[in-house]
């Protein structure tokens, strides 16, 4: 394989954030399908098994595997060329933070808005993962070996009920929970750290490994990559632009 330059260090991979936009795209259809489903304008929708399962499957794991590649390339920059640069905790800490205290917003609207409580849902997971992969983040091979045994310790975890909720978080869940957004750490951050390996496999600090065609700047990518710049933002308001255009075309009322 051939490595090729980026023109900037600074530069973006078009590639990532278009991915990144694929994943929101993906996202507000199945929430657009939740929302027509919640106010039983299609009941008959099954959102939790067959097709719209493994739809929203994929949007997670798309949105949690590239934190784990934003990681690996923030990390390479910030080490320098040579890789030899101290690469400090604060900033993950802080960006971590922000992220999950984003999650708890989160949590009171839809504990307000009484459609349910996040407990531990996608910002909640990327909060915590941006700083707990904080010592995985210049790792390879072991970063892969820890994504299967949290998969297997997942998978192992499934049947597993308690009778208290306080490592929800954590994976295990008490009987009848039935949960709207909940993405533990078992298994959920071991796609973080699968991240982690591509980012550190596919990217250097010098530039991608693989040669990809330059046509980051065409339609429809550039809209994409718009909206994977923008994930955060967009997260946080496309439910309330859904419903404000549901209730003004008379699909729903509130």
């Amino acid at each position: 394989m051939t490595r090729t330059r980026t023109r900037s260090a600074a530069a973006r991979y078009w590639e990532i954030d278009t991915l990144r936009g694929v994943a929101i795209v993906m996202m507000v259809i199945y929430h657009l399908m939740w929302d027509l489903w919640y106010f039983r304008v299609l009941p008959d929708v099954v959102l939790y098994a067959g097709f719209w399962k493994y739809f929203q499957r994929t949007i997670a794991v798309l949105f949690i595997g590239l934190v784990g590649v934003s990681l690996a390339v923030t990390t390479m920059r910030s080490a320098g060329p040579h890789g030899d640069r101290p690469v400090p905790f604060r900033p993950y800490l802080l960006r971590g933070l922000r992220i999950f205290g984003w999650g708890m917003v989160v949590s009171l609207v839809m504990w307000a808005a009484r459609v349910g409580y996040v407990h531990f849902g996608v910002l909640h997971l990327i909060g915590f993962s941006i700083i707990a992969a904080y010592p995985f983040l210049r790792l390879r091979w072991i970063n892969l070996a820890l994504w299967a045994a949290f998969q297997i310790a997942g998978y192992l975890l499934l049947p597993v009920r308690v009778d208290f909720p306080w490592l929800l978080w954590l994976g295990l869940t008490p009987v009848a929970y039935f949960p709207n957004d909940y993405f533990p750490v078992i298994p959920w951050f071991g796609v973080v750290l699968l991240g982690l390996f591509i980012g550190n496999t596919l990217y250097t600090p010098q530039g991608r490994v693989p040669a990809l065609p330059a046509i980051g700047g065409r339609l429809p990518l550039r809209g994409l990559q718009w909206l994977g710049r923008h994930s955060l933002t967009i997260y946080l308001l496309h439910q309330i632009v859904l419903f404000a255009i549901l209730v003004l075309l008379g699909v729903i009322r509130l």
